[in-house]
C-alpha cells in the first residue's frame, strides 16, 4: 500500500516539536545524549520532590533534562499555599502537553478551595473541573461572581442520593439562605438516599425539615419498611402539596425490585392518580418493564408489550429481543427487531437476529438481505452472518502505514522524549498518562503516528490504548499487534490451545499490558487471580508464582494456557463454553448449559450476564482478527467456530464426564 500522505498541519506539528516549538516544550534531547548517570540522577531527585526532600536535589545537574518538569511540579505543589495564580497559570501553560498541566490545575483549585481563595481559583479554572471537590470549590467561588451558574452547579451537586464533601458545605448553606435550595430540594434528596439505601443521609436530611412536612415524614415512616404502601400515600404531601411524587417514586423504587409482580399492580392503582414529573413516571415503567424481562414475571408480560412502544428505549426493546431469542419465538424476535430506534436496528448485532427469524419464518429473501447487512460488521454477529451466507468476513481495515519522515519526526517530538526517559528510569505509570493525555488531545493524523511509534517500541499496550483515546476503530494492525505471539504459540502448542484463542484472551483481558491489575486482584496479561494461578500451578508440579512473576509475560502465558486448555477439556474442546467459563468460572456455565437454547448463537445471547456475553463475542471475534492479521488481513478460510461449535448442541452433553 502507498504511503500516507504528509498532511500540512501535521507537518507543522512535528517540525515544531523538533525545534522544540510545542508549548511547554524543553530543548529537544536525543536518547543518545541522555546519560545513564543524567537518568539516575533524576530519578533520584524525583523520588526526592515525591517525599519533599529538597536538599538532596542537584538542581543544576537535572535542570536541562527533558523530566526536570516532573521535580518543578512537586515544588510548585509543596507551596500552592503561597504560590500565586500566576505562578500556577505560568506552569500551565510551559506543561500544556503534559498531564502535569491537568495534575496542577487540579491540585490547585484544591488548596485555593481550602484556602478561600477564591479569585485565584477562577483564575487558574478553565471551567467546570471534573472531581467533586472541585466542583464544590469552583461554584462556591462563583456565588458572588456569577450567581445563575453557582445556583445550577450547586443544584446538580445536592440532588444526589450520597453523602458530598464538606467542600460543598458553604456551597449549599449560601444556597438555601439565598432560597435556591428550598425544604422541597431537601424532600426530594432524601427520597433519593433512601433509594440508594443511605440510611445515616436520610436520618440528616430529616433533621432539617420543620414541622410543616411532620405529615410527609409520617407518610414515608408508613412505607419505610413496607413498599406495598405505596398505595396508600396521600396525594397532597408537603406545605404545597408536591411532595408525593418524590416519595411515590422513591418507594415504586423499592418495591419493584423487592416484588416485581406486587409493583406492577400497585402501579396500575395509583398511575391513573399521581402527578408525578415525565422523567418519574418514565422511570418508575422503565424499571417496571425491566425487572419484569430479567425475572420472566409472566403475568406481567401483556404490560410490559403493550408499554415497550411508549417507552421507545432501545435498552428494554433489546432485552425483549433476548428473551424472545431464548424462547425461540422468532416472530416475536422480529416484531421486536423492527421496533428498535432505526440506527439500533441497523447494528450488525439485531440485523442478525432479523436474519434468524425471517429464515426461520420462511421469508429467505429478508434473511438473506439482513444477513447481508450484518455481515459487513468486524464482530461476532457480523462474522456469523457471514457464515449464514458462505461468505469471508469483512475486516474494513484502514491504512496503517506510516512514512520514515512522520516516524523520524514523532521520535523527536517532547511527548515521545519524556515517555522514553520515564520508561528508562522505571516510571511505567507516568509515561502511560504523558502518552494518552498527547494521544486524547491530539488529531488523528497526530494519534496515528503516535499509534504508530508505540508497535514501533513494543508499547503494545499503549497503542492499543491511543486507537481507543483517537477512537481509530480500523486501524486492526494498531489495534491488534502481534504482541508476545512467539510466547502465545508456544504455550498453545504445549498445550494444545489455538494461540489465536489465547491471544483474543489476553488482548480482552488486559490490551496487552503486562502490568495490568483487576480491581478485584487479576494480574497480568491473561488477567489470573492469584489462586487460580496457586492452583493450576500444583497441577504442573511447580511452585506457586509470586504476585511478581505473574506479571512476567511468559510465567502469565503459560498458566494463562493451561487453565483455558482444562475448560477446554471440561467442554469438549468447545471455545464458546470454554471462554465463557474463563471469565464467569464453569459452574455458571454448567448451570446455563443445564437450561440454554441448544443453537451456539441462541446460547450466547441467553448468557444472563452482560460481561460474559460480550466477553464471549468479543474473544471469538478478535481470534478472527488475530488470525487474519497473520495471513496479511486476508480472511479466506478463516473460520470463527468450528463446524462442531456451530452445530453441536449445547447442552449438558456438552460437560466431559470423569
Amino acid at each position: 500500500m502507498p504511503a500516507l500522505p504528509i498532511r500540512r498541519r501535521w507537518f507543522s506539528w512535528c517540525l515544531a516539536g523538533a525545534m522544540g516549538l510545542s508549548t511547554g516544550a524543553q530543548a529537544v534531547v536525543t536518547s543518545a545524549d541522555v546519560s545513564t548517570n543524567d537518568d539516575r540522577v533524576m530519578k533520584q531527585a524525583l523520588d526526592a520532590a515525591r517525599d519533599r526532600r529538597w536538599d538532596d536535589i542537584d538542581q543544576a545537574a537535572i535542570q536541562d533534562h527533558v523530566l526536570a518538569g516532573y521535580v518543578e511540579y512537586h515544588r510548585l505543589r509543596a507551596r500552592l499555599s503561597s504560590a500565586s495564580a500566576a505562578e500556577v497559570n505560568d506552569f500551565i501553560v510551559r506543561h500544556g502537553d503534559s498531564p502535569l498541566a491537568d495534575w496542577m490545575r487540579g491540585a490547585a483549585q484544591t488548596r485555593f478551595g481550602q484556602l478561600g481563595r477564591f479569585d485565584d481559583l477562577l483564575a487558574i479554572s478553565d471551567g467546570e473541573p471534573s472531581a467533586t471537590i472541585r466542583q464544590c470549590y469552583y461554584y462556591t467561588a462563583l456565588l458572588d461572581r456569577d450567581p445563575a451558574e453557582a445556583a445550577a452547579g450547586g443544584e446538580k451537586l445536592w440532588h444526589v442520593g450520597a453523602s458530598q464533601p464538606e467542600a460543598c458545605d458553604t456551597l449549599f448553606s449560601t444556597l438555601k439562605q439565598r432560597g435556591v435550595l428550598t425544604d422541597e430540594d431537601t424532600w426530594e434528596r432524601m427520597m433519593l438516599a433512601w433509594e440508594n439505601g443511605q440510611d445515616g443521609l436520610v436520618t440528616y436530611l430529616q433533621r432539617g425539615l420543620d414541622d410543616a412536612w411532620q405529615r410527609a415524614i409520617d407518610s414515608f415512616d408508613g412505607v419505610r419498611g413496607n413498599y406495598a404502601g405505596v398505595t396508600r400515600v396521600p396525594l397532597d404531601l408537603g406545605p404545597d402539596g408536591e411532595a408525593s411524587g418524590a416519595l411515590i417514586a422513591a418507594a415504586m423504587h423499592g418495591l419493584t425490585r423487592a416484588d416485581t409482580e406486587a409493583s406492577l399492580e400497585a402501579w396500575r392503582k395509583i398511575a391513573p392518580h399521581v402527578s408525578l414529573s415525565e422523567e418519574r413516571r418514565h422511570r418508575i415503567e422503565h424499571d417496571l418493564a425491566f425487572y419484569s424481562m430479567v425475572r420472566d414475571v409472566d403475568n406481567n408480560q401483556g404490560w410490559v408489550d403493550s408499554t415497550l412502544p411508549r417507552l421507545a428505549d432501545a435498552d428494554l426493546i433489546e432485552l425483549r429481543i433476548r428473551n424472545a431469542v431464548t424462547e425461540g419465538n422468532w416472530p416475536n424476535v422480529a416484531r421486536w427487531s423492527e421496533a428498535l430506534p432505526p440506527d439500533v436496528r441497523a447494528e450488525a448485532h439485531w440485523q442478525y437476529w432479523l436474519g434468524r427469524a425471517s429464515e426461520a419464518m420462511g421469508d429467505e429473501a429478508k434473511a438473506r438481505q439482513a444477513y447481508q447487512l450484518a455481515a459487513q460488521d468486524r464482530s461476532f454477529f457480523g462474522f456469523a452472518a457471514a457464515d449464514r451466507l458462505g461468505q469471508p468476513y469483512q475486516l474494513q481495515m484502514a491504512n496503517t502505514q506510516v512514512s520514515t519522515l512522520q516516524q523520524e519526526l514523532t521520535g523527536m517530538l517532547p511527548v515521545v522524549k519524556r515517555t522514553e526517559a520515564l520508561m528508562r528510569i522505571g516510571e511505567e505509570g507516568l509515561a502511560r498518562s504523558e502518552w494518552y493525555t498527547a494521544a486524547a488531545r491530539d488529531t488523528p493524523d497526530q494519534a496515528e503516528a503516535l499509534a504508530d511509534y508505540a508497535i514501533r517500541q513494543g508499547w503494545y499496550g499503549m497503542a492499543i490504548q491511543t486507537t481507543i483515546a483517537a477512537k481509530q476503530w480500523d486501524a486492526l494492525p494498531w489495534r491488534f499487534p502481534s504482541a508476545y505471539r512467539d510466547s502465545f504459540i508456544k504455550w498453545g502448542e504445549v498445550n494444545q490451545v489455538d494461540p489465536y484463542l489465547l491471544m483474543g484472551i489476553a488482548r480482552r483481558e488486559s490490551a496487552f499490558n503486562p502490568q495490568a491489575t483487576s480491581p478485584v486482584g487479576a494480574r497480568g496479561l491473561m488477567q489470573l487471580m492469584p489462586g487460580t494461578a496457586d492452583h493450576v500451578a500444583r497441577n504442573l508440579g511447580i511452585s506457586a508464582p509470586s504476585t511478581s512473576e505473574l506479571f512476567e509475560p511468559q510465567v502469565n502465558i503459560r498458566l494463562g494456557s493451561t487453565y483455558i486448555h482444562s475448560m477446554l477439556e471440561r467442554y469438549r474442546g468447545n471455545r464458546i463454553a470454554a471462554t465463557a467459563a474463563y471469565n464467569a468460572g464453569p459452574q455458571r456455565v454448567d448451570r446455563w448449559l443445564a437450561s440454554a437454547p441448544r443453537e451456539f448463537d441462541r446460547f450466547v445471547e441467553s448468557i444472563p450476564f452482560r460481561e460474559t456475553r460480550d466477553y464471549v463475542q468479543a474473544v471469538l471475534a478478535y481470534r478472527v482478527i488475530f488470525e487474519s492479521l497473520a495471513k496479511q488481513g486476508d480472511t479466506q478460510g478463516v473460520a470463527m467456530l468450528s463446524q462442531a461449535e456451530r452445530q453441536g448442541n449445547y447442552d449438558p452433553t456438552l460437560i466431559a464426564r470423569n
